[in-house]
């Protein structure tokens, strides 16, 4: 495993270097646990299918298969 001050050290190096790549990483990560949270609903079998896939089908995702 690497050691922790250095982890930190770099961390820090990127944080201060390019504070636009480290904002939109955290973007992106909010998108992502969207997506999951949206992905959950579309598979949520006490969900109408019919609700379920018509949002898959408007949001471009995979429909439920039931």
């Amino acid at each position: 495993m690497p050691d922790q001050d250095y982890v930190n050290q770099l961390a820090d190096q990127l944080q201060h270097r390019h504070p636009d790549l480290v904002s939109a990483e955290n973007d992106l990560a909010i998108h992502r646990h969207r997506l999951a949270l949206v992905v959950r609903f579309i598979h949520n079998e006490a969900i109408a299918h019919d609700i379920r896939a018509g949002l898959a089908r408007d949001l471009h995702l995979p429909e439920p298969s039931r």
